[in-house]
């Protein structure tokens, strides 16, 4: 059996991930369920990457929006 040593998320095309080095992830519509504060990375099947390696599933995000960078 091989192996790789190389992640998946590596081999896809750089347009399949969205990553914002500043953003606010919302758990509802209004916005008064704030998720995370800070960079997000959003993979090709939806999930939420932190910068700690923890996943957050779609299912609680309502949406995502990326702070203006000055």
């Amino acid at each position: 059996m091989v192996v790789s040593t190389k992640s998946l998320w590596d081999e896809l095309p750089d347009d399949s991930l969205r990553e914002y080095d500043d953003a606010v992830v919302y758990g509802d519509r209004d916005g008064d369920v704030v998720l995370h504060e800070g960079p997000v990375r959003v993979l090709p099947n939806g999930w939420l990457e932190l910068p700690s390696g923890r996943l957050v599933s779609p299912d609680a995000v309502h949406h995502v929006d990326p702070q203006p960078t000055s």
